[in-house]
């Protein structure tokens, strides 16, 4: 009886589950509403495509500020309740019924944070994910603007499917698209404002920033889509004129961490990809990297210098 369960088993068909992603590219001005409108444009221009989740970039309702630490730039903050740009894409989200997580500067009373919200197909907002890591560096003071995320981590139930959603610097940790994917993840969204270094022009991390995310899909078998925006965008600091060229590249990679889609480093850009869910999670199971885990081998990583305890 076993081998005819086994058979009927293997011969059992599996039903797809094939859901469109898209991740949209482009240049930004320092005004809000050219940018929202161009997102819109694109958002609606990856739907004629097939796209049942479509991604923007990071902060894309300007420029991206945080090369300067200046006062002033506390003021494109808005809380989350009520903040047109939100409104608009759940308005839109709606009529097109897809998915759209849309990252914005949020005001929390005394608190600031780089966060997204999750809008569903009927245009619900599932919730909020903060982001979690927060860099400082030249070009990139992001701790001058942005408390640490305390949200954790958040995977948001979608029509489409379950979506993981990081931001930015939080793509290079790979703790985060683990824990992701072990939250039922199918597919993790990284919206990204990434390119050159200000203190040296001849820093090019394309090929890293790149390969360290192909590195996440694989390791997890999940596809991931990996969003930056392009253009050079000059902003006004203490010491003077900062300018950073977005590298752009935007991607999105398959459950092994091949390359289904790219953009270039200068053009706006939607990229689509289409995949079965239902196919990738079999083959999550099969390949073992879930199965075989030692979580009992891992308590160094809760730690920050490498030792289980303070000397």
């Amino acid at each position: 009886m076993g081998g005819v369960k086994e058979r009927n088993m293997a011969g059992a068909k599996r039903e797809k589950r094939e859901v469109t992603v898209a991740c949209l590219q482009f240049s930004c001005t320092d005004e809000v509403e050219p940018n929202v409108d161009k997102a819109e444009r694109m958002v609606r221009e990856a739907h004629a495509k097939g796209a049942n989740v479509v991604l923007i970039q990071e902060l894309f309702e300007g420029y991206y500020f945080c090369q300067a630490q200046r006062e002033d730039f506390f003021k494109r903050a808005g809380p989350r309740e009520g903040h047109p740009t939100i409104q608009r894409m759940k308005n839109l989200a709606k009529e097109l019924n897809i998915v759209i997580p849309v990252s914005f500067f949020e005001e929390a009373n005394c608190a600031y944070y780089n966060s997204i919200v999750v809008i569903d197909a009927d245009g619900t907002d599932l919730g909020l994910y903060r982001k979690s890591h927060i860099p400082d560096g030249p070009g990139y003071e992001e701790k001058f603007y942005f408390n640490p995320g305390d949200t954790g981590f958040k995977v948001f139930d979608t029509k489409f499917g379950k979506l993981g959603v990081a931001i930015c610097w939080d793509e290079w940790f790979p703790e985060v698209a683990r824990a992701l994917t072990l939250m039922g993840a199918e597919l993790l969204f990284y919206p990204t404002a990434i390119g050159s270094e200000p203190e040296d022009p001849d820093i090019d991390s394309t090929g890293h920033w790149q390969r360290v995310i192909q590195g996440h899909a694989g390791a997890n078998v999940i596809p991931v889509i990996a969003c930056n925006r392009v253009g050079v965008e000059v902003i006004e600091t203490e010491k003077g004129p900062s300018k950073i060229t977005f590298y752009g590249n935007s991607f999105i990679a398959g459950p092994t961490g091949e390359l289904v889609a790219v953009a270039d480093n200068k053009s706006d850009a939607v990229l689509v990809a289409t995949f079965d869910l239902e196919s990738i999670r079999y083959q999550r199971v099969s390949w073992g990297v879930f199965r075989d885990r030692r979580p009992d081998l891992y308590k160094v990583l809760l730690t920050l210098d490498g030792k289980h305890s303070a000397v």
